[in-house]
């Protein structure tokens, strides 16, 4: 009896490590990149649009979406808000390049080559004033 359980471990090792196969469906890394860029750009997800290229085996993140900015009658009247709020829209997104290539790839798993974020508009974020 004792023999068996040597046995029964050896065949489930052997077989673990060929059982199957794992995948991420499109819309689920669509989904997650969707709401990794949407924190960081503070817009609602449904406003970022996503495609996904092949990049020598690896994926290639593609990001169309507005950016949030306060009212520019505010910026007007303290120009430091532009660096409280992120920085301008140039350097927010040249940013976030780099953070969600990682965070994509840390959360699906994925190997995420590069992210290229395309503004295509802006979008007041009448919130709370930053201070």
């Amino acid at each position: 009896m004792s023999r068996a359980v040597p046995v029964i471990t050896q065949v489930l090792e052997h077989n673990s490590a060929l059982a199957g196969h794992n995948r991420i469906s499109t819309q689920a890394l669509t989904s997650t990149a969707k709401a990794a860029a949407a924190e960081f750009f503070r817009v609602p997800p449904a406003q970022i649009r996503v495609s996904w290229s092949d990049d020598q085996g690896m994926l290639a993140l593609s990001l169309a979406l507005p950016a949030s900015l306060p009212p520019l009658t505010r910026i007007a009247a303290d120009p430091g808000l532009v660096d409280r709020v992120g920085g301008s829209v140039w350097d927010r997104a040249h940013e976030a390049k780099a953070l969600l290539k990682d965070k994509v790839t840390e959360l699906t798993g994925s190997l995420v080559s590069r992210v290229n974020v395309r503004i295509t508009g802006v979008q007041v974020d009448e919130g709370s004033r930053v201070r």
